[in-house]
């Protein structure tokens, strides 16, 4: 006897853009219709959807590499959950996708649109994170924009968090000289030296951010991967040696900013040191899935990279979630539980 299907489920909308930092007004939990998929199209029930940096730019109403959220309408982005209903082929009930109706119960995905996932291989929230975006974000940021090569010493901002911590222990993986992190407290940046393998870290608010970088790394160094922005990009040009190659992969020290960065100051140094810095986008960089899921699988299969997820439960929460991730909170990738 076939399951009845649910007719209505929770979601967040954008009601308000945010000056600044959002506010709870400025989203709201509402009961949206569920209904049979229609030709091409799968149902799913979301176990898992992800919160990132970059969501907070898509509450702006400014043209950008991925539209705005609209206002009144569902938000959306990753997600992981379980097929309850298929008019598409090649899926049926029962099946585990990745896709991007997140922030939902369920959603209504186009079957070309979702990616089947397998749970007996990893964690289902892993998709989100080590093995999914987060992760081919660090990968590609690394060894592609940066052109990282062994003996390089690399710089991460943001090091304990999704992006960062992975950065860190690939460089260290292919035989980078030395490893720095930054990171906002005294436990993770324990947590960067003693399980992530960095050589040195330090917590930003203990100091200037390039006087504590020039400490840990005495020697220069010649790769930043910046997910911070302001003060931190400021120290690594600072800190680079010839030829430095900064990844800009993020700026979170400036998303809820409503005044100019006054940092970095020294850009001037870009041409005496022949700097190169690059922005990054992972959407350029789907070609290289197939070879970082094998690398990435095959290291944690060795043990030789370890992740975080900071995992907060119930679709209530997921707003105070995405807050908590901007603030810093999480350690490692934070995800929303939806329950099993």
């Amino acid at each position: 006897m076939m399951t009845a299907l649910p007719t209505s489920g929770r979601a967040w909308h954008l009601v308000s853009r945010p000056d600044g930092w959002p506010e709870p007004g400025d989203v709201a939990l509402r009961e949206i219709p569920v209904d049979a998929p229609e030709e091409g199209r799968i149902l799913v029930r979301n176990l898992y959807f992800s919160v990132d940096p970059a969501m907070r730019g898509r509450m702006n109403d400014v043209k950008s590499y991925v539209a705005p959220y609209r206002l009144d309408h569902p938000m959306d982005g990753g997600a992981v959950g379980e097929v309850i209903a298929s008019a598409a082929e090649g899926f049926t009930a029962g099946d585990h996708v990745l896709h991007y109706g997140g922030w939902r119960e369920y959603a209504s995905v186009p079957a070309d649109r979702a990616t089947k996932v397998d749970a007996s291989k990893a964690p289902l929230s892993t998709y989100l994170g080590v093995l999914g975006m987060t992760g081919l974000t660090a990968y590609a940021g690394l060894f592609e924009t940066a052109s990282f090569k062994e003996g390089d010493a690399v710089f991460v901002s943001g090091a304990a968090g999704a992006v960062g911590s992975q950065v860190g222990q690939m460089a260290r993986i292919k035989g980078a000289s030395r490893v720095i992190g930054s990171a906002g407290s005294d436990e993770k940046v324990r947590l960067l030296t003693e399980e992530y393998g960095f050589d040195a870290a330090f917590n930003y608010k203990n100091g200037p951010v390039k006087q504590q970088l020039k400490e840990a790394a005495p020697d220069g160094i010649d790769v930043y991967f910046d997910n911070v922005g302001g003060d931190h990009l400021e120290a690594a040009i600072s800190s680079f040696n010839l030829h430095g190659r900064a990844t800009i992969c993020g700026m979170i020290a400036q998303y809820n900013s409503t005044e100019p960065p006054p940092a970095p100051r020294n850009l001037a140094l870009v041409i005496g040191k022949r700097l190169r810095l690059q922005g990054m986008l992972v959407l350029d960089h789907y070609g290289l899935m197939p070879r970082f899921v094998s690398d990435v699988s095959g290291w944690l299969a060795s043990g030789e990279l370890k992740y975080r997820e900071t995992v907060v439960e119930g679709i209530e929460n997921g707003f105070d979630a995405f807050l908590g991730m901007l603030r810093g909170d999480n350690t490692g990738k934070m995800i929303v539980s939806l329950g099993q």
